[in-house]
């Protein structure tokens, strides 16, 4: 019975070419564009789960207030961790974090490893990243040791055991390789090459509520305790020894939230080691998926249907011989799971052919060994199943309950069969397609509003370089010596990069009416940076000589005066207007005097509204140099640099990178998730135009005795093209005025994630409807001309 189904099943898509080709580019196009995004969907979902502590971790992050100003931040300080592990006995272990750029040198091997990660001695109790060699409980256990990953132990010792060898770390200090650790998964948000001891800081030696600069770990006793420890934590931190501790007043106030290790990469407004991924795109994402499929199996229910009317002799003859609605159910669900089937795998194997255009669109690494593992192989068995029967149930069943008196009269009718499921899933199709399109439209705008809205200062052609401690001795020298090449226009060092200040500090102002304490970020810089950056001074004036010699740190400090400059948020938080600030002293470690307001500029991501900020003179803390440089000639002044740097700073490699390229970093997730709408988008509106494409011509092929009658008593071939035209646009009109609301609203929710965003336009939604309409009557103009210029003669005599 089950050899006869399958005949039958073969001959039916040999003898409808056309459909059957429909049918399976459609599903294959479908289930492969649920695969791929299922892989970035999984692979988003399982951050940080592999580690077997998973449920019992939890991530601490900042939150403060002070002079009402509330600051956020995922770094904590250095008592933080200890401190609630001696006070609240769930509390098992803690780990802090630190990362760092380091200079590693090796038998005059010299490298500039960015991924080097300080933390606790309880790192591997903590989290389940593999030690290959070492003792777990002591690797980290003392200053100055450090793990390794594979990658670098092949990197600097190649086939050498790196147990017990040395590594000289900044120039200055040696560390001992203690254990060796596999390369962490791509899923971690903990991505590190080295791994040293947390004690080898100077910052470990103390430990403060306020210097936040670690990534700080709990471990609990149980996964359950969570909630109850939240509330521990904030009530003890309004303990009055606490505060005093911290040195809060008022109504300021200093307090910590837990976040389960599993939920920081999808559900965390704050950035980690990494930009943090975004539950609302996984969402959408996933809904994309879903969309895809579902237009992929209506477009064969719709056919399915459809072709109905040239079946009805084999479903008679059947029931004649005594098949039973259950057999006939059977075999036609059989034949949709042969279409699936086949087109299942189509699709893996379109699927392993796109991975690498993936893998660069959506910034993974995934590999065709994927596909094989047991979970995966299940979950594509799943996936054929519910494509199967979500595209067979509904022809199968309207098949097999044909009434055979009405089948051996009349046959089986198009009309009848569908015909208001078939116009339902038309509608749902480009109410799918609208909304889509309306979608892409205005995510590729804000994008393009970030990229090109101005920032406040200048990203563009500005080389930035990595500035370290040794560096200091000779940094007006360094400076001077890359300031000679004519290509460049000026130099400038900074602690902060401007596309993302991260330094939270505090101020003290008497504004004339009141004392205030304000919360800024803050910008450590030499006296070049507010020109290099091309940031407009809307009072006062910039830094100058003047300003350096006013820093006197003889006599203990005691005659030394930081220069500051105000962006307008500050100015206004204070309560003054930007020339009435000039001259104003602000304390914050120290007293000093307002030189400048600059007007505000973007400091952080266009998800956030700009703080207030100061920037304050001050060359110790640099950490990178900005080098702004002509647009002629870009590689001859890159070599210049180079050789400048080989020069001045002989002791590590040279390395640099562009401004914009952090700006862009910022935006990372949407860049990619906007590449990935678009070309799912797209895939979707194929799908639906080829079901489109195929029901306009078995429409066409139905009405062929019309069309005849209608060309023999004078129809014009535009009235011919018209007629077959009218009931399909019509449907895409309806769908129209569906998807308009639904996009409105689905785009106003996205729009509200940024504080600075576009407005959603009318002509967006004119446009997506007029370039729907366009498709469809392309999509359905070939069979409508095609049907109104056949000879009506042949047309009668065929029917």
């Amino acid at each position: 019975m089950f050899i006869n189904y399958f005949k039958t099943a073969w001959r039916n898509l040999k003898n409808n070419k056309l459909y059957s080709f429909v049918n399976i580019i459609g599903l294959t196009i479908g289930i492969a564009c649920c695969i791929l995004i299922g892989l970035y969907v999984g692979h988003e979902w399982s951050y940080d789960r592999f580690h077997s502590n998973a449920g019992r971790i939890v991530r601490i992050t900042m939150e403060y207030s002070n002079g009402g100003t509330v600051g956020k931040y995922a770094q904590t300080g250095t008592k933080v961790g200890p401190q609630l592990k001696r006070t609240f006995p769930s509390v098992d272990a803690f780990v802090r974090t630190f990362k760092y750029p380091r200079v590693i040198n090796y038998r005059n091997k010299v490298f500039n490893e960015k991924n080097f990660l300080y933390a606790d001695s309880d790192f591997f109790r903590v989290f389940s990243f593999r030690l290959v060699k070492g003792n777990p409980a002591s690797v980290l256990n003392a200053p100055h040791k450090l793990v390794i990953t594979e990658s670098m132990a092949n990197k600097y010792f190649g086939k050498e055991d790196p147990v017990g060898k040395t590594l000289i770390i900044a120039n200055s200090d040696n560390y001992i390789v203690t254990g060796i650790v596999q390369d962490a998964p791509t899923n971690s948000q903990m991505n590190f090459d080295f791994l040293g001891s947390f004690t080898s800081l100077d910052d470990s030696k103390t430990e403060d509520w306020w210097t936040a600069n670690d990534i700080t770990y709990l471990l609990l006793n149980r996964a359950d305790q969570t909630p109850q420890l939240q509330q521990q934590v904030a009530s003890y931190m309004k303990n009055p020894n606490v505060r005093k501790e911290a040195r809060l007043e008022g109504s300021d106030y200093l307090t910590y939230h837990l976040e389960p290790l599993k939920e920081v990469h999808l559900y965390s407004t704050l950035d980690g080691f990494e930009p943090n991924g975004n539950i609302t795109y996984i969402y959408i994402m996933g809904a994309i998926a879903v969309l895809i499929l579902v237009i992929a199996c209506a477009n064969y229910t719709n056919l399915a249907t459809a072709q109905s009317a040239g079946r009805s002799g084999e479903i008679g003859i059947r029931k004649v011989l005594g098949a039973g609605r259950t057999q006939l159910f059977t075999q036609h669900m059989g034949e949709s799971g042969l279409l699936s089937f086949i087109a299942m795998l189509l699709a893996i194997g379109l699927s392993i052919i796109l991975l690498p255009v993936f893998n660069q669109l959506s910034g993974k690494s995934f590999t065709s060994d994927l596909f094989f593992q047991p979970v995966s192989l299940i979950s594509l068995l799943l996936l054929g199943l519910i494509t199967s029967h979500l595209a067979g149930f509904y022809p199968a069943f309207v098949l097999s309950n044909a009434n055979l008196a009405g089948i051996l009269k009349s046959g089986f009718s198009f009309t009848s069969s569908g015909g208001g499921l078939r116009k339902s899933l038309i509608i749902l199709q480009f109410v799918i397609s609208v909304f889509l399109i309306i979608s892409t439209i205005i995510i590729m705008q804000q994008l393009s509003y970030i990229q090109h809205k101005k920032l406040g200062f200048d990203r563009d052609h500005i080389v930035v370089l990595p500035v370290d401690y040794q560096m200091h001795r000779n940094y007006d020298a360094i400076k001077k010596a890359i300031s000679l090449n004519p290509h460049i226009i000026s130099v400038a060092g900074a602690n902060q990069n401007p596309t993302f200040v991260h330094w939270g500090d505090g101020i003290q102002v008497d504004n004339g009416k009141e004392k205030k304490s304000l919360p800024v970020n803050c910008i450590p810089a030499d006296m070049d940076f507010v020109r290099t950056m091309g940031m407009q001074l809307i009072a006062g004036t910039d830094f100058s000589m003047a300003d350096m010699k006013g820093m006197d740190t003889s006599d203990n400090n005691k005659n030394y005066r930081y220069t500051y400059i105000l962006n307008e948020s500050a100015v206004r938080a204070i309560g003054w207007n930007p020339q009435e600030a000039i001259g104003k002293t602000i304390q914050k470690d120290l007293p000093g005097n307002v030189k400048a307001v600059v007007k505000d500029f973007h400091f952080s991501s266009l998800h956030q509204p700009i703080s207030p900020l100061i920037i304050f003179l001050d060359t110790q803390y640099t950490s990178q140099l900005f080098v702004k440089i002509s647009s002629e000639d870009i590689a001859g002044t890159l070599n210049y640099l180079q050789t400048v740097w080989k020069e001045r700073v002989p002791y590590r490699p040279f390395e640099y990178h562009f401004l914009d390229e952090d700006y862009n970093a910022l935006y990372k997730v949407e860049m990619r998730t906007s590449k990935l709408f678009g070309y799912f988008s797209t895939a979707a509106i194929l799908l639906a135009c080829l079901g489109l494409f195929a029901l306009a011509a078995f429409t066409t092929v139905q009405r062929t005795k019309e069309i005849g009658i209608r060309k023999v008593l004078g129809a014009s071939i535009l009235n011919i093209a018209g007629l077959l035209s009218y009931d399909f646009l019509k449907l895409v009109l309806i769908a129209e005025i569906l998807a308009f609301p639904l996009a409105w609203w689905g785009m106003h929710r996205w729009l509200q994630d940024f504080a600075y965003r576009i407005n959603i336009n009318a002509w967006v939604f004119v446009s997506a409807g007029l370039l729907a309409i366009v498709i469809a009557m392309i999509t359905i103009s070939f069979q409508a001309i095609k049907a109104a210029l056949s000879n009506p003669v042949e047309s009668l005599r065929s029917t």
